[in-house]
Order: structure tokens, then C-alpha cells, then sequence
């Protein structure tokens, strides 16, 4: 079972879904999906806009490592690969591919967060809820899902308070759980902890290592070199929409391969 910790509780053991799936046994279950989803495979992606160039001959593929750190300076292209992943975007070339599917198929099974959280103007359970009822989940197990997440999240005592009253840490918390509700196989994580103070960045992270605790792999982006240390399992370095380097965590710290991944870790500033 996945750790109990400061920023919440894991109670999701048994509970049958609206289908009668069972959700504590692995992502996707209340979806029903019982296939894998990853790997993730992106072959020669690039992305324009207008006359700038975002992404440039990206490729890489990502296994089933825990949680992998997309790492760059701000403007390197990230937040834009995350989108294309997830099919909010459609790439100016080049493929993306969950397990052989398009970015547009099973999106249900993959979850995203973006740097700001955009919240219903109710309360912090509605919130929960109203994503559920979108995916269809009968009104009799919504709000039993919605109350796990609240508490694998550390909000269930804020249940009813409006969404828009909560923190900057407990919003991104709300807007992580949200995403989480459905036990998604995948979850996309746009600059989870940027702008928010040390102790909700802590919450955060534990929150993260807790949905890969239960099952759901995390690709997340980051600028915070710390961050990467503490969270990352596999890292893929971009700058300049370029994908430099894709290695295990502890091999690229130890010994980046790329000058500029290397400048990066030393905390220099990147031209």
C-alpha cells in the first residue's frame, strides 16, 4: 500500500468503481482498462509557431521508470512537449505514440495538471465531482471517489469549502487530485510546485511520490535542479527545443553528457 504522509492518506484498497472494477488494484481500473499504456514513444517531433520554432527533432521513448523529469530553463519547450503528449497540440511534424496509440485515443487514461490550476467557482468536493460526472461515473460512486482523492490530497477537511478560498499549495493540491480521481495510468505535470513556498512544494512532491507509490507514472517538468535530484527517476534535458540528453536520474547528475546539461547542474546561466 502506498505511504501514509503528511500531505494525506492512501485509502484506496478494495473499493469497487461504478463498473465494478477495482480501483486500489492498478491505474486505469475504474476506467476499466486493463492494458498498458506506456511505453511512450516521440519520433522526430517538431513544433512551430508562427516563425519560432518550440520543439526541434525531438525523439526519445520513456518505459515504465517511476517518475521522469522533464528538465530544461525556463522557455526551453516543455510545458509545449507535455501539451503535444497529452494532444492538446497537434506537432508541426513527427509522431507521438502511447503504446502504439495517437495522443487523442485514451485520453481518459492519462491525467494533466497545468503550472496554474484553473478551479470551479465551488466548492473543493464539486470540483471533484463535476469531473467525474463529465467521464460519466454514476452519481452513487462519485462521491466515494471524490472523497479518496480528497484524502490521499490532505484536503478532506476542506471538503466544502470553495475551491477559490484554498491556498496556492492546496489549490495545486485540488487540481492534482482532480486529475488523479480516475486513477490515470499516466499523469502529465506542468511546473507542479512553481511560485508556491518550500513547505507546499514539499507537499507536493510527497503527493507526487504517493501516485507513484499507487500505481500511476508521473511525467512532470521542472527548472528547479533540486526538484530533479529529489523526484526524478529517468530525465530528459531540453534547451532550446532541442532534446539534449536521456539517461537515468543518477547517471546524469553524475555525469551529464551535453556542456550545457553540465552548465545547467553547475547552475550557471544558459545562453
Amino acid at each position: 500500500m502506498p505511504p501514509q504522509h503528511s500531505s494525506g492518506r492512501w485509502p484506496i484498497v478494495a473499493t469497487p468503481d461504478h463498473r465494478g472494477a477495482t480501483p486500489g488494484t492498478s491505474p486505469g481500473a475504474v476506467s476499466g482498462v486493463h492494458t498498458a499504456l506506456m511505453p511512450l514513444e516521440v519520433r522526430g517531433l517538431r513544433f512551430v509557431m508562427g516563425e519560432k520554432r518550440i520543439l526541434d527533432d525531438v525523439s526519445f521513448v520513456i518505459g515504465h521508470t517511476a517518475r521522469t523529469v522533464v528538465l530544461g530553463p525556463n522557455g526551453a519547450g516543455k510545458s509545449v512537449l507535455l501539451k503535444l503528449c497529452h494532444g492538446l497540440l497537434r506537432p508541426t511534424a513527427g509522431s507521438i505514440s502511447w503504446s502504439g496509440r495517437t495522443p487523442a485515443q485514451d485520453r481518459r487514461r492519462r491525467g494533466m495538471v497545468f503550472q496554474r490550476p484553473v478551479l470551479l467557482r465551488r466548492s473543493v468536493a464539486a470540483n471533484l465531482r463535476h469531473g467525474l460526472r463529465l467521464h460519466g461515473v454514476v452519481r452513487t460512486r462519485q462521491s466515494a471517489l471524490a472523497r479518496e482523492a480528497l484524502q490521499a490530497a490532505g484536503l478532506e477537511d476542506k471538503a466544502e469549502q470553495s475551491a477559490r478560498t484554498l491556498s496556492g499549495g492546496e489549490q495545486q493540491r485540488l487540481a492534482m487530485a482532480r486529475a488523479w480521481v480516475l486513477r490515470p495510468e499516466v499523469l502529465l505535470l506542468d511546473e507542479p510546485t512553481a511560485n508556491l513556498d518550500p513547505a507546499a512544494t514539499r507537499s507536493i512532491e510527497q503527493l507526487i511520490r504517493g501516485f507513484e507509490a499507487a500505481g500511476t507514472h508521473v511525467i512532470m517538468t521542472t527548472h528547479d535542479i533540486g526538484q530533479a535530484r529529489r523526484l526524478a527517476t529517468d530525465v530528459l534535458f531540453i534547451h532550446h527545443g532541442r532534446l539534449l540528453e536521456h539517461s537515468p536520474a543518477e547517471r546524469f547528475f553524475a555525469a551529464p553528457s551535453s556542456p550545457a546539461a553540465a552548465q545547467f547542474i553547475r547552475g550557471d546561466l544558459l545562453a
